[in-house]
């Protein structure tokens, strides 16, 4: 799959990680945002934050790295999404509880504003792609504004699926599958659709099988929701790619050796790589070598972006980018 698609626009949630001592700016949109940004994709984010201190920080986030700032609507009346993050270090253990809290600005996303600014600011959007998850579609505001979005572009639909636990249903699944052209999920997401929609058909792929292993069941998805492609991350064992040409790519037997400090953020690494590589008009395969690469890198930090950007300058060397973003932070 091939394709040079400039304009990418992403919806969904920008909010703070709080953890004990530390608020984190997170969303898994806003970290595919972010990266994107970096590597002068110039993505539109579109979102919605409060008016507290937790927006002042997704706001320095927004100028530390250069993003469209006209996609992030303010909310009078709903404070900036929050996770909170309760941390058990008992028995030498490091245990996390995240509580997604409700109601938040990303749930009201307002569905005109968000419309005319892509308009606006992006009229060749049909050419471009749309970056979208569950998260944000949770209540019924912010669904509609999506809905509105997915239903106004011939933009190529990325679907990163990204479920929370307690924060889709299974409506929310089914219709965000037949809108998506590229369906991005890791294995225990494609074991949920495998029991959602394929029961006593086929099952999921053991977590050691080979690549060849999962093409029956992506194909059988891939005919079910009418996708173009389905990727499939696998953490350390890498990715499994399936086309509806059955064009089928897996890292093989190149796995890359990381010490992990944490996966959070690995999954939107991989996406945003992967877009870059749409934007590009890289080869399919080597966008998903560098995506892989570039995860597995992610996972060897703290957090789901690096706070120093000199981390992203030496894939810039190493994938010979231009380098426009001297004298950022």
């Amino acid at each position: 799959m091939t394709a040079t698609r400039q304009a990418v626009v992403i919806f969904g949630e920008a909010l703070i990680d709080e953890f004990p001592h530390q608020r984190v700016v997170g969303g898994a949109p806003f970290n595919v945002a972010r990266t994107l940004a970096y590597f002068q994709c110039v993505p539109l984010m579109i979102s919605r934050i409060g008016n507290d201190p937790n927006a002042a920080l997704i706001r320095n986030e927004v100028q530390r790295y250069a993003l469209i700032s006209g996609g992030i609507q303010t909310d009078m009346a709903h404070a900036t999404g929050r996770v909170v993050v309760t941390q058990d270090d008992s028995d030498d253990k490091t245990d996390h509880r995240f509580d997604i809290l409700r109601d938040q600005a990303y749930d009201h996303i307002d569905a005109e504003a968000a419309f005319h600014v892509r308009e606006y600011l992006y009229p060749d959007h049909h050419q471009g792609v749309l970056y979208f998850g569950t998260l944000a579609q949770r209540q019924t505001a912010s669904s509609e504004a999506l809905q509105r979005l997915l239903t106004t572009t011939d933009a190529l639909k990325y679907l990163d699926l990204n479920l929370r636990t307690g924060q889709y249903t299974p409506a929310v699944i089914e219709q965000s599958l037949y809108r998506a052209d590229i369906l991005k999920i890791n294995e225990e997401e494609l074991k949920m659709l495998s029991r959602l929609y394929l029961a006593g058909q086929i099952s999921a792929p053991a977590d050691d099988a080979t690549a060849e292993e999962f093409v029956p069941l992506l194909k059988l998805l891939i005919t079910m929701f009418d996708l173009q492609v389905i990727i499939v991350t696998r953490g350390a064992r890498g990715y499994v790619y399936l086309d509806r040409n059955a064009q089928l790519l897996s890292n093989g037997e190149h796995l890359i050796a990381v010490d992990v400090v944490d996966t959070v953020g690995g999954g939107d690494a991989f996406s945003a790589i992967f877009l870059l590589g749409l934007c590009r008009g890289w080869d399919t395969a080597l966008s998903l070598q560098r995506a892989h690469q570039f995860a597995a890198a992610i996972c060897g930090i703290r957090g789901a972006v690096p706070q120093n950007l000199d981390f992203y300058r030496s894939w810039q060397q190493q994938w010979n980018l231009p380098d426009l973003n001297e004298g950022m932070p």
